[in-house]
């Protein structure tokens, strides 16, 4: 859904089209993403129009850079680690 919003605007019924699940379950997924500050919803008369919120979506991937960058760094020093450990061994 957020690939999709990353190209413009939809509706409710535009994002559920193509998910073989409820209309009430796209909703409910939608609200979730929708407090956690990544869309945006619009209600023009009966239609809810959303939209991706970019600069939401722009703190979320430095977020996961920086614990990626995190993680690697931690896993890189493992591995070294298992390397000496294994050619003392040996």
């Amino acid at each position: 859904m957020l690939s999709r919003l990353s190209r413009g605007e939809a509706t409710v019924t535009s994002l559920a089209a193509p998910f073989d699940i409820s209309l009430p379950a796209i909703s409910k997924h939608l609200r979730v993403l929708e407090r956690a500050g990544l869309i945006r919803r619009e209600k023009r008369g009966r239609v809810h129009r959303l939209s991706l919120k970019a600069e939401a979506m722009k703190e979320a991937s430095e977020w996961l850079d920086f614990h990626q960058r995190f993680w690697e760094e931690g896993f890189d020093a493992l591995a070294r680690y298992l390397d000496e450990t294994t050619d003392t061994e040996t």
